[in-house]
């Protein structure tokens, strides 16, 4: 990373950014509605809610699912000109796929 590997960069930033949405708890529609505005929740950490936490199977499956998301892009790049994206998208897929190997 300190070398500025732009390509791993992109995909981990992207990849942090999926599980962090994946931690997010769903907002109860119900919660919403018609509540009067004197009986809304007033003071610091009055809004807040407690993440998730993903298991580790939970993240792995997320992240097989950003390194196949990318090589499924890239097998739609076919055209020459696409040649440059579509080398890119497999060597993110490449970086992200390193992390669920052991090896």
């Amino acid at each position: 990373m300190r070398a500025r590997d732009r390509t791993a960069v992109s995909a981990l930033r992207a990849t942090l950014a999926a599980l962090d949405n994946a931690e997010a708890v769903p907002v109860d529609d119900a919660r919403l509605r018609g509540a009067a505005l004197e009986r809304s929740p007033v003071g610091v950490g009055a809004t807040e809610a407690a993440r998730r936490e993903l298991s580790e199977g939970e993240a792995a499956d997320i992240v097989r699912a950003e390194a196949a998301e990318r090589l499924e892009a890239a097998a739609h790049l076919t055209a020459p000109a696409h040649a440059d994206r579509a080398a890119r998208l497999r060597a993110e897929a490449a970086v992200l796929l390193r992390f669920l190997d052991p090896a």
